[in-house]
């Protein structure tokens, strides 16, 4: 396994009292590990990468997941909680650490083309412009709320808003149920 992440990385990246308050009890899995994930993304992201996922600390915790995050930036992380045992990814979180002064909107865009970039890993079909529409769509709908979730299709995108201290933008597979005749 890798090493445990400590300091800013970790904090920011976790919440440490759950590896993501809103994750549904239950919640399914992407057919996915963190490193199939990272080695896709960085390959169609060059200029977006994520740098390896070291494990979180979390034996107090008394969950069943692995938490792990990823420094990307001073003001943007990614993390994840996965499946202990399969490694499968159960959500793939990007949080902001909001700045103040004249670097605040330029971090804010970096972060934002990085949620547009995890939204296409899973939305492949969606263009560039179309999947910063959807990120800016869903964080105008989420801002100012501690909590707001939609979902499209197989996918639940959460956004948490911290006000000054930040956003994170999750996304997550749901279970999908048929419908009865």
């Amino acid at each position: 396994m890798c090493p445990i992440a400590t300091g800013a990385a970790a904090e920011a990246a976790a919440d440490t009292s759950s590896p993501a308050p809103y994750l549904l009890a239950g919640a399914p899995t992407f057919d996915l590990t963190v490193v199939k994930f990272r080695e896709q993304y960085n390959a169609r992201n060059p200029a977006l990468t994520i740098g390896e996922f070291r494990a979180i600390d979390s034996r107090n915790d008394g969950i069943n997941l692995t938490r792990a995050a990823s420094k990307i930036n001073e003001t943007l992380y990614a993390s994840t909680a996965l499946e202990k045992g399969s490694g499968k990814i159960k959500t793939l979180q990007l949080t902001y650490l909001a700045v103040e002064g004249g670097s605040e909107k330029a971090a804010r865009a970096v972060a934002v083309s990085y949620m547009a970039a995890l939204l296409r890993e899973f939305e492949p079909g969606l263009t560039v412009a179309q999947s910063n529409a959807r990120v800016a769509d869903l964080l105008a709908k989420g801002k100012g709320s501690r909590f707001f979730q939609q979902s499209w299709g197989a996918l639940r995108y959460v956004v948490v808003d911290n006000g000054d201290k930040g956003l994170t933008f999750a996304i997550e597979p749901i279970k999908l149920a048929l419908s009865e005749p």
